[in-house]
């Protein structure tokens, strides 16, 4: 089954981990042959958000300008077993530390 950890930190803190933290943990997910996809986000100010309107009206502004103290980094799609083995690799990423976090969604399946 495919999981997306979605990497998320505090917007205002230093990183918990260094580059090769970010290293061995890729590693160890490419080793293991569970890695779908994965990506590193570029830096929020270059974020730029869409909103529609009822009318179909659309309206694009610079940055996210979300009200909220976490910022997404990045994430991973894994293909594991099940929920308590996504899990266990949600745990063992950096950006889980430090006062981050790693939410674990499973991918839909529309069977397409």
């Amino acid at each position: 089954m495919k999981y997306m950890l979605l990497i998320y930190s505090g917007a205002t803190t230093d990183p918990a981990c260094g580059v090769e933290d970010w290293m061995a943990y890729d590693k160890a997910v490419r080793e293991a042959g569970i890695r779908v996809s994965s990506e590193s986000l570029a830096d929020l100010t270059t974020a730029t958000t869409v909103t529609v309107g009822p009318a179909g009206e659309r309206t694009v502004t610079d940055g996210p300008f979300a009200e909220t103290r976490e910022v997404l980094g990045g994430y991973y799609v894994i293909d594991v077993p099940d929920l308590d083995v996504a899990l266990d690799w949600a745990a063992r990423c950096p950006g889980a530390r430090g006062g981050g976090s790693v939410v674990v969604r499973p991918v839909a399946d529309f069977g397409l």
